[in-house]
């Protein structure tokens, strides 16, 4: 059936291989090769390019893959509609998030009032959040400000001040606060472009006509983090994110607001699902109510 071979493809797509898919879907990789390639030669068109055991979505298939996502995404809403006769009691949540520290707060919330509920989150800066979820990739993200877009929703969650955090070595590091004239000239690690921390001391840097000296661009906290430790510069953070570290303090900024606001983000028309709106109840309930 068109159906199972356009379900075998989705997967060879989605998990990069034909291995991976094979045990995704818990059938043979000979099955799932043969159902791919009776796909291909039934409308003679090539899905894949095969480099060994890599596979490499053609043109032709990378527009399949965007409208096998729209099916995949309605049988997720199919199974949803379902699941909302007889309670919360089964289904998936995939969460695209820029940090764990409030998706955990959220996951850990939400599975102690459905523990059936399976959930994957998978983590990265605000804008590869956000095009998980366009891409039908996450059902609900977690974002800081991105542009606005009428296919996404975005609720309000929180706001953060970003700080300046330095090593011991530094002397911002006995500091109470800065002024942000004293960021003029600083060396600097900072997250790769894309991060909204990034952009919000950018435009404020820009506000007050101060220039750093950025010396690297690092694409993880946990980067930037180890080259503020071993002295390459400091760093910027949400308030919230900073983990005490006897070799790290974190220095507010007393003289400039500079701050980033949190989303709770999905699809337009994903707003009447039973799991998606579930999942946003939860994470706007106060966190002392279930403790």
């Amino acid at each position: 059936m068109l159906s199972t071979a356009l379900r075998s493809f989705h997967a060879v797509a989605r998990h990069g291989g034909f291995s991976a898919a094979a045990r995704a879907l818990n059938i043979s990789q000979p099955t799932l090769s043969t159902q791919v390639k009776a796909l291909e030669s039934r409308y003679d068109v090539e899905l894949f390019n095969r480099i060994g055991r890599q596979v490499r979505l053609t043109l032709a298939g990378a527009e399949l893959y965007k409208a096998t996502m729209r099916l995949h995404q309605s049988e997720t809403e199919a199974e949803d509609l379902l699941n909302a006769f007889k309670g919360l009691h089964s289904g998936s949540l995939k969460i695209a998030a820029v940090g764990p520290f409030h998706a955990t707060d959220m996951i850990v919330a939400f599975k102690s009032r459905h523990p059936k509920i399976d959930i994957s989150v998978q983590f990265g800066n605000s804008q590869r959040s956000f095009e998980r979820l366009l891409a039908y990739e996450a059902d609900v993200g977690l974002i800081a400000e991105v542009n606005a877009d009428p296919r996404v929703i975005t609720e309000p969650y929180s706001t953060h001040d970003v700080v300046v955090f330095a090593n011991a070595r530094h002397p911002f590091f006995n500091r109470k606060s800065i002024s942000i004239t004293e960021l003029q000239g600083q060396k600097v690690v900072q997250r790769e472009s894309g991060s909204t921390t990034r952009t919000a001391m950018e435009q404020a840097l820009a506000r007050y006509d101060i220039s750093i000296d950025v010396v690297l661009d690092i694409g993880s906290r946990e980067g930037i983090w180890k080259a503020v430790e071993q002295g390459l510069g400091i760093g910027f953070v949400a308030d919230f994110e900073f983990v005490p570290h006897p070799n790290l303090r974190a220095v507010p900024i007393r003289d400039a607001t500079v701050s980033t606001q949190y989303y709770l983000a999905y699809l337009e028309e994903r707003k009447h699902s039973r799991l998606v709106r579930a999942f946003c109840d939860v994470a706007h309930t106060p966190k002392n109510e279930f403790e």
